[in-house]
């Protein structure tokens, strides 16, 4: 049994992953000159970069690695790390920061369908009946909050209603693009990390990072081949205003790549899994509240609705536990 003392440390772990994880998603609103590949780009180049200190003490570990191993590496950071932040940040510049937001926030019962469907065998089935409460409140949840981003996009002055229609649109398609992203990720790590129990999982995340840094420099030489030859117009290495985003790249690289994870990790360690799955919730409540306070103004009775019904959606999908499969007749 777990302790309340566990409990609590636990929660506060997950609270400060959560206000951390957060940041990823207001660096393109703070940055909205700033093109969503360059942000990918920059945000892992420093998570790349102070993976490398963490590479030399977990360096026993690593020689461990097969090719495969590291190829495995590769394609999980490109996916789960490059190309999710990538679809993110574009989305949030084009739809803003809330509808993205909550796209993404349900990630946690979006993963649990597709394993429990891809891996009913081992882990049992979701049953249908009992989850379609939690996706109806997640659905009404997400259509309130779009529609109150709707509105304010069509009484926004100075705004060509027929484009930002199309832009939100395309935002909206490219979160979920990135829900995609993050979907397969952890079924994926989780994958390699049942078939390989007797390696380190701090090891293999560190393999990851120093696997970021090689596909971040390949991004940033294929960014700046195309803005020479497309006269892209973008002042590179840093963009216009350099100080701002290196700034704000190495945040993101500190504290939502490598402390946020640490915290989770240790959350992890304290939590039964189930609690620890529902207070994935904060990275959704953290990036909202950024998002509005960055516009300078609370959330309408519309949006705060949406939100409570995300949250209550998810928690409710969180709770409902897969049943075996019954045996197939020999």
């Amino acid at each position: 049994m777990t302790s309340r003392a566990a409990i609590a440390s636990g929660t506060l772990f997950a609270l400060a992953a959560g206000v951390m994880w957060g940041l990823v998603f207001v660096a393109p609103l703070m940055l909205p000159q700033y093109p969503a590949a360059l942000l990918s780009v920059g945000r892992y180049l420093a998570f790349g970069l102070i993976a490398l200190p963490l590479a030399w003490i977990d360096r026993a570990t690593l020689r461990t690695l097969t090719r495969a191993d590291w190829l495995e590496a590769l394609k999980l950071s490109l996916v789960g790390n490059l190309v999710y932040y990538l679809f993110l940040a574009a989305a949030i510049q084009r739809a803003g920061g809330p509808l993205p937001t909550m796209i993404i926030g349900t990630l946690p019962v979006v993963i649990a369908v597709c394993s429990n469907l891809r891996d009913a065998r081992r882990d049992g089935r979701l049953p249908w009946l009992r989850l379609m409460p939690s996706l109806a409140l997640i659905a009404f949840g997400i259509a309130l909050v779009n529609h109150a981003e709707l509105e304010q996009l069509r009484t926004s002055p100075g705004v060509d209603a027929g484009r930002g229609l199309d832009e939100y649109a395309l935002g909206a398609l490219l979160a979920i693009g990135a829900v995609a992203c993050w979907t397969w990720y952890p079924i994926r790590n989780a994958d390699w990390l049942r078939a390989h129990a007797d390696r380190s999982p701090r090891g293999w995340a560190t393999a990851q990072g120093v696997m970021t840094l090689p596909l971040a420099v390949a991004g940033f030489i294929a960014l700046a081949l195309w803005n020479a030859l497309a006269d892209g117009g973008l002042a590179l290495p840093f963009g216009p205003t350099p100080q701002r985003f290196v700034l704000l790249m190495l945040a993101i690289g500190l504290f939502a790549s490598w402390l946020g994870t640490l915290c989770w990790n240790e959350a992890s360690q304290r939590l039964p899994t189930t609690l620890a799955g529902q207070l994935i919730v904060f990275e959704t409540l953290a990036a909202l509240a950024y998002a509005f306070a960055l516009r300078g103004q609370m959330p309408g009775a519309t949006t705060l609705a949406g939100i409570a019904l995300l949250v209550g959606g998810v928690i409710w999908a969180l709770r409902v536990r897969p049943e075996p499969l019954a045996e197939a007749p020999h």
